[in-house]
Order: C-alpha cells, then structure tokens, then sequence
C-alpha cells in the first residue's frame, strides 16, 4: 500500500529524538524507574506524534500503512522467538576463540536461509551456553554484529530491508549476485576483529578454564526438531502477500502451534519466556510512530535535492546516508525511504510512461521503475549502495535491527552483561564496525 507524500513540521520529530534520548540514558541514570515505567513513556510520546497525523495532518493513510508495517513486523519476529525458543542446542566446552569463529561463521550463512531475526533467536541461547565459562559483552555485540545483522545480506528472506525490496520486484538472485562480494568482506573483517579481541580474552581467562575449554568436546544435543516444521510454515508465509494479514495469521497459528506442542523442559533449558519480546513490542510500537515524520521529512528533502542538484546522488550519498539513518532508525523503512528517493530523482513523469510501455513485458512488470532502475548500471550501483548501507548499519545501535533488542534482551534475562545503548555505540560501534564500514565503503561505493 502507497501512501502519499506528507510534509510534517520539523519540530514534529522531537518525540522520535526523546524517545532515543530516553532508551539511551534512562538505563543509565535511572534504570529501575525505567523498567517500571517505559511502556508509559513510549505511549506518551507515539500518541503525541499520533495525535498530530490524525487530527492535524489529517493523514489517517499515512498512519494506517505504518500500524500494517508494525503488525507485520512484530508477527515475524515473535513468531520466530517463540519457535526458536522450543528449540534447545546443548553445547558444551566449544568456547575457545576458533570454535567461536566457526560458530559465528555458520550464523552469518544460517541467517541468509532463518533471516537474522530466525538465526539470532535459534543462536543466541547456545551461543551464550557455549561461553559461559568467560562470557563478555564482546561475546553479545559481536554476534549482533555479524548474525543478526550483516550476515543476512545474500538474500531477501535474510533481513528485512532486502526483502522489502523483493516485494517491490527485486529479483531473488539479485541480491546474491551483486553483494556476496561484500558479504565476504564484512564477514571476514568482523570475524578477524572478533578473533583479535577473544584471544585476548580466552588468554586472560584462568588457567582451569583455558585447560577445561581446551579438551576435545563435541557434545551437541538437539531437542524440539518438529519446531522445524513451524520454522518452515513461518518462512514460506513470508511470501504471502494476499489477503492482508494472511501472512501474519499464518505465523501467529504457527507461533502458537509451536508453544503449545514444545515440551516444558525445552522451555525450561532454554530459560524461556515472554518478556524480551514483550519489551522489544512496546519500544518499536512507540518507534514506528514517533519516526513518521523523520522518514517523511527524509522523503520530502531526498525530492527537492534531485530538482536541484541530482549529480549528488551517488554510491557514497546513499550508502552513508541510508546507514546512517538506519543506525537510528528501523533499518526497513529507511530502506524504502532511500529507494523512492532514487526513484524519484530518475523516474521523472515525463520518463514515467517510457519506462511502462519499456518493462510491460518484464517479469518485474508490476514493479516497471524498479526495473529501470535495474537495467542502469550506476542506478544499480545507487540501489546496491542502500542495500548495504541498510543492512549494515543496522548493527550500529540497539534499535537499528529487529534481533538487535531480543539478543541484548535475552542476554540480560540470563545475567549476561551488555553494554548499554551508549556504551554499545562508544565501546564497539565506533572502534569496530566503523572500521570495517569504512573499507568496505573505499572498496565498493567511492566512486
């Protein structure tokens, strides 16, 4: 469903910036006040951004496509915890730092088949097993990093943003041919980062615990496999898109499926239970609202840009200005933002019935000004620049990916220590993942 172009004030986009403000020093400054209170906070400030489309704007469209994109979102996603979550891996003793290369390796694959969000909640819960004996934060940023964020960049089904894209009529393969490249990059410099700083750790750990995790152990017990049988039905579902909220009943049934036919001890293992995903509910419902009027501002400026000055669109614009936006924003609509941009700046209205009449016959046909775009060398580059730019940076923040929460929120439910919002960024962010942005940007996207 489209929706038309709104123009909201500027100051409309306090509520977003304090409701970031909040989730970044709340838990600093007052962090059992805001466990208590945060659904309230994030209530208060979505219905003034609500309030303000609904009867000042008067764009009820608007808020309707936005409440369908929230709906689809959370369904995936909690369908996925829930099913991952009657899923146990026992692992035991693995955690020397190659066994944890390998183990992030396999996810950064897993993720292009579950998506990031099936891969990190199938994952995460062996993975923080597995380094019990000299668990660190390191251990939980870097498998955001890598598994539920840019692992997931070789196919649609594999982050969000890609497979908005497929449904704008990217092609499947698409995505695979022109990023594995890049996927391979990424991948190999955050696993030799990782690898750096865990050696670093595994030989600070005491002496019994390196002999322990030094002994040959290849214990690896599965239990609740029919849950693969849910996985399936969740994944095939994401390719429903008629009637609405088909999709979203399917993975709901099959969510609930899952629930009740997991045996309780499962459960148990896993320390399973509702609240990470209760938590990461009710902060993306007071996101998606009060980021209306950024993505609309976004959308708005990227329009008057291309009438005057469209020689500053390029691989670099849009590779660092989607990520960036996808730091602090859900890195899906930013996704979409960046792509009407660029359709907007070369599909002008007078090219607009060309291109119909040219891609008629297309299997992309539904989708024609997706297809030009494809068919254009450097307006693929631009459309490769925001894929990556999206899914990558989408590691940047708590709040830049679905899985980001849940990994962080399942973390702290088993007493593993995290970094907060503000450490994440300044700890890890900043002397890590910038790094790698960086050369993949010289590599790829400079010119």
């Amino acid at each position: 469903m489209e929706h038309p172009v709104i123009d909201p004030h500027p100051w409309m986009i306090l509520p977003f910036v304090a409701l970031l403000a909040t989730i970044a020093i709340a838990p600093l400054l007052f962090a059992a006040w805001w466990n208590r209170h945060y659904p309230k906070v994030v209530c208060a400030l979505g219905a003034i951004t609500l309030v303000y489309y609904l009867f000042d704007l008067n764009a009820h469209e608007r808020v309707l496509h936005t409440a369908v994109e929230y709906i689809s979102f959370i369904a995936l996603i909690g369908s996925l915890f829930i099913v991952s979550g009657g899923i146990h891996i026992n692992v035991k003793g693995e955690a020397t730092p190659f066994a944890n290369v390998v183990f992030l390796l396999i996810g950064a694959v897993i993720a292009n088949v579950l998506g990031t969000t099936g891969a990190s909640m199938l994952l995460i819960r062996p993975w923080l097993r597995m380094n019990r004996y000299r668990i660190t934060a390191h251990h939980v940023v870097f498998f955001i990093f890598i598994v539920s964020n840019i692992g997931g960049c070789l196919t649609p089904i594999g982050d969000p943003p890609l497979f908005l894209g497929y449904l704008k009529g990217i092609p499947f393969w698409w995505v695979a041919e022109h990023c594995w490249p890049i996927w391979a990059v990424g991948v190999a410099l955050m696993l030799a980062i990782f690898y750096v700083i865990d050696r670093r750790n595994y030989r600070r750990a005491p002496k019994e615990v390196r002999e322990r995790l030094a002994e040959p152990h290849d214990i690896w017990r599965f239990e609740g496999l029919a849950n693969l049988f849910f996985l399936a039905v969740i994944l095939g579902a994401v390719f429903v898109n008629s009637p609405r909220f088909l999709r979203e009943a399917i993975m709901t049934a099959a969510a609930i499926g899952s629930y009740l036919t997991t045996r309780r001890q499962i459960h148990e293992a896993n320390h399973f239970n509702f609240h990470p995903i209760r938590e990461v509910a009710i902060l993306f419902a007071g996101i998606f609202a009060t980021m209306m009027p950024a993505l609309d501002l976004l959308r708005h400026g990227a329009a008057k840009l291309a009438n005057t000055n469209i020689e500053l669109f390029s691989p670099t614009l849009f590779f660092w200005g989607s990520g960036a936006v996808s730091s602090v924003l859900d890195n899906a609509p930013t996704y979409l933002s960046f792509l009407e941009a660029e359709i907007g700046a070369f599909v002008t209205p007078e090219t607009a019935a060309q291109i119909q009449q040219q891609f008629a016959d297309l299997p992309g046909a539904l989708h024609p000004e997706v297809s030009y775009l494809l068919s254009q060398p450097k307006l693929a580059e631009l459309l490769l620049a925001i894929s990556i730019g999206a899914v990558f940076f989408g590691a940047n923040t708590y709040i830049g990916n679905g899985p980001n929460f849940m990994v962080k929120a399942i973390a702290d439910q088993q007493k593993v220590h995290t970094p907060t919002f503000l450490g994440y960024v300044f700890k890890y962010t900043l002397p890590y993942m910038f790094p790698m942005l960086l050369i993949v940007w010289w590599i790829f996207f400079r010119s």
